[in-house]
């Protein structure tokens, strides 16, 4: 076997949010959706591999020095980057020796340029997404097939030590699953109720909460922190109240993105939460806190001290804290209780961190693995990102991007048709026309994605 990278071009699509999406310190309206070709050399056969992901804003560099342009150039350039590695380096006998060489390299370089390993990971997963979905195709297996069979050359014992001489099927599930609940993302400035929506869209989509918990059977939910205690507490009191009203036990994840300055401040947040008799209910509901500090102390030797002396704290992950392939082992050994996955932060890491958790699960160690997005849409995103967490065993997934955009009509109609035609348990057409996400009693199907190459057999 020989895979190596012929050719790469980019194209950009530029979109704007139906509405304002607010997290962390970002406040998006619009930004630009990056979408890779790669022409993919494997056993002498040319096949075209597709990627793509938003260049979002303050999450990837999380610097309020930078504008979002910058920012944008900041990660544009290391994908041309990684594009310019990924079509230098030799052939390779597998997709993950492909991967492995050019996610050194590009982390030594991102390094001596004092970019974020955040940021290299991001520019190498787009290569290495367009890579595996060229490899499946050119040897006509789904990504299921490949990875259970292996034939991707995963060698888990690179990134966990631990896993050594352990195949992927060992720890995954037999088959991936067919339907995915969503956790429906509550923005900062996402009006909770009718009364409260500032202006109304009429573009034939629920504003509200309350509307969406209606429209889409809504049971899990991922609601966004400001790092505000005070604030944070009086929004999980209106929270409480819409929630219940409409779910008999909601499923949460808290998700600060960095907002909070250390773990006893956090902590000081979390004995308010629990000490309001009005919340013990609705806090029962929880599945876990996702990274509450910035990601310069999230890991450090205080936060270590810190969760030690907490002993009641709830469960919590990292995610911008996930940046390297030990990044996983490290925050354990802090004190976390896992990671979560996203494609953009690379596809063969995700695979490994969820078999790490699987083995220390089987030792009697309590990981947690979850799926979560960076605003994830169509054509390509959010059908490959679907793909790795159906084969996974990821059960329930943060989802947005069916929220914050019109549907798929930011895709010219063609395109929208024949995704609609790829994916009918997917997509569904609305009845204003244009195609969007069919979500059935808050649930996902990932049949057909899980059915192709990767995520699609669809030329984009």
């Amino acid at each position: 076997m020989a895979v190596s990278v012929v050719h790469t071009m980019l194209t950009f699509l530029p979109l704007r949010t139906r509405m304002t999406f607010r997290y962390g310190i970002a406040t998006v309206h619009e930004l630009q959706h990056l979408l890779l070709r790669a022409t993919v050399r494997v056993n002498g056969q040319e096949v075209e591999g597709v990627s793509a992901d938003h260049l979002a804003p303050r999450w990837f560099v999380k610097d309020p020095n930078l504008s979002i342009e910058q920012e944008a150039e900041l990660l544009l350039n290391a994908v041309h980057h990684a594009c310019t590695l990924a079509e230098q380096t030799t052939p390779a006998p597998t997709p993950f020796d492909l991967w492995w060489q050019v996610y050194h390299e590009q982390h030594k370089w991102a390094q001596a340029e004092g970019i974020p390993a955040l940021v290299a990971s991001f520019s190498v997963s787009l290569i290495e997404r367009a890579v595996i979905h060229a490899f499946c195709r050119a040897t006509s297996q789904p990504f299921a097939t490949a990875l259970r069979h292996n034939t991707l050359g995963i060698e888990l014992g690179r990134i966990h030590p631990v896993l050594q001489g352990r195949e992927p099927r060992e720890y995954l599930p037999a088959r991936p699953l067919t339907q995915l609940t969503m956790r429906h993302t509550v923005g900062l400035s996402d009006p909770l109720t009718e009364v409260e929506i500032p202006e109304r869209l009429n573009d034939g989509l629920p504003q509200s909460l309350e509307a969406c918990i209606q429209t889409y059977g809504l049971t899990h939910f991922k609601v966004k922190l400001s790092g505000d205690a005070q604030s944070d507490h009086a929004r999980l009191r209106a929270l409480a109240q819409v929630l219940t009203r409409y779910c008999p036990s909601p499923r949460f994840t808290l998700d600060a993105n960095e907002m909070y300055p250390d773990i006893d401040t956090f902590r000081a947040f979390w004995e308010q939460v629990q000490a309001d008799s009005d919340l013990q209910a609705f806090l029962q509901g929880l599945l876990f806190v996702e990274q509450p500090l910035h990601r310069d102390e999230a890991l450090s030797e205080r936060t270590r001290q810190q969760l030690s002396r907490w002993h009641a704290h709830p469960p919590m992950i990292i995610d911008e804290s996930d940046a390297e392939l030990h990044s996983l082992p490290t925050a354990l050994e802090c004190g976390y209780d896992g990671c979560s996955v996203k494609s953009c932060k690379g596809v063969f890491k995700g695979v490994a961190n969820a078999c790490l958790a699987e083995h220390l699960r089987r030792a009697g160690q309590q990981v947690r693995i979850s799926g979560e997005d960076l605003t994830t849409v169509p054509p390509v995103s959010l059908l490959q990102d679907l793909a790795l967490m159906a084969n996974l065993g990821i059960e329930h997934l943060e989802r947005n991007g069916y929220h914050y955009f019109r549907g798929l009509s930011m895709l010219p109609p063609e395109l929208q048709e024949r995704l609609l035609n790829a994916h009918p348990d997917l997509f569904t057409r609305h009845p204003q026309g244009f195609v969007a996400v069919r979500v059935v009693d808050g649930r996902l199907s990932a049949r057909s994605v899980a059915d192709a190459s990767f995520g699609t057999d669809m030329e984009v």
